[in-house]
């Protein structure tokens, strides 16, 4: 009997209540054929969410144009780990860019491939927190300003992780980094600094921005798809846990992400022209201590002595957000 090499591929969360949906409806990681943009043979470290979501957006891209995609990756984690000369483990068109000018380059893409005609490809930038909210700013928004058409996918793990762990402006206050050590009377990052991206991108008035995390697949899937549903500039900002820079369980990547989105610190939303057209609401709301007791990063605010005014700060900006999106349901807690 001749034998068969079958691959047993991971194919996403849910996947039984998938198979209760109409085949429209199901999430495309649901099925074992997927485009598989980001395939086996990167190094990834284990629990890294920077490579689930990556594939999950890139997966849902290639579906929704039929393959016809190009992609532009700045410098940072996801580049080193996924192209370690001479590999790849990308099965899409990729370029690899510098640190700062992933949007620059794919809006050349874009421009080469509508000077050829060719508008029916695609065009995807993405980067890390820093190479898109820091080093990146100046080409990012100049690609909102002249509204390219390109969707660029932040992948915000909040520090430069692939060079030690640097503070990027990312990094939320108190957070322990390698250039924000836990030490002196005000430990980790200072507050007061830093920036959310997503806003300035509403700044500029471009057709689509949105927010998302690893844990809500669904979420993700649909927001790839109205982003890849409009011309022009688009911008999605994911949250990807980080289990070596946040000192977190490498199982816990998902649940961590949710407990942000839960406690308030890390708003889902989507907005069209500057404006907030919807929200993911908070149905169970987590204290923020839940949050940050498992990290590492945040270890030094639950010493002996709690820092109870870092900790208290921290809730007063979970509570903006609260207020600013409105994420609660109607009536309060769910």
């Amino acid at each position: 009997m001749a034998k068969t090499h079958i691959p047993f591929m991971q194919t996403g969360t849910l996947v039984v209540g998938n198979r209760l949906l109409d085949e429209e409806d199901r999430a495309v990681q649901s099925y074992q054929n997927r485009p598989s943009t980001l395939t086996r043979g990167h190094r990834a470290c284990q629990g890294c969410a920077e490579a689930l979501a990556a594939r999950w957006v890139l997966d849902t891209a290639m579906e929704v144009t039929q393959g016809k995609l190009m992609v532009a990756n700045a410098t940072g984690c996801l580049e080193v780990f996924s192209t370690l000369y001479p590999e790849s483990a990308w099965r899409v068109p990729w370029v690899h860019s510098l640190f700062a000018n992933a949007a620059s380059v794919a809006t050349g893409i874009a421009a080469a491939n509508h000077a050829r005609g060719r508008d029916d490809i695609r065009v995807i930038a993405q980067g890390g927190d820093g190479g898109t909210g820091d080093i990146g700013l100046a080409c990012l928004s100049g690609m909102f300003e002249r509204n390219d058409d390109v969707l660029y996918v932040c992948y915000d793990n909040q520090a430069y992780m692939n060079t030690g762990v640097q503070r990027s402006g990312a990094t939320p206050p108190a957070a322990r980094t390698a250039t924000t050590p836990a030490v002196g009377p005000h430990p980790g990052n200072v507050f007061g600094q830093g920036k959310f991206v997503p806003k300035i991108a509403m700044a500029h008035d471009i057709p689509y921005v949105a927010t998302a995390t690893v844990a809500d697949l669904r979420d993700l899937e649909a927001k790839v798809r109205k982003a890849m549903s409009h011309r022009g500039a688009r911008y999605i900002h994911i949250l990807v846990t980080c289990p070596l820079g946040w000192g977190t369980k490498t199982a816990d990547s998902i649940k961590m992400a949710r407990l942000a989105t839960r406690c308030g610190l890390f708003p889902v939303f989507e907005a069209e022209y500057g404006e907030v057209t919807a929200v993911t609401k908070i149905r169970s709301q987590a204290p923020v201590e839940d949050y940050l007791r498992p990290q590492r990063r945040f270890a030094h605010l639950f010493g002996a002595k709690a820092d109870e005014a870092a900790l208290e700060r921290i809730r007063g900006a979970a509570e903006r957000n609260i207020r600013r999106y409105n994420l609660l349901p109607e009536g309060g807690v769910a």
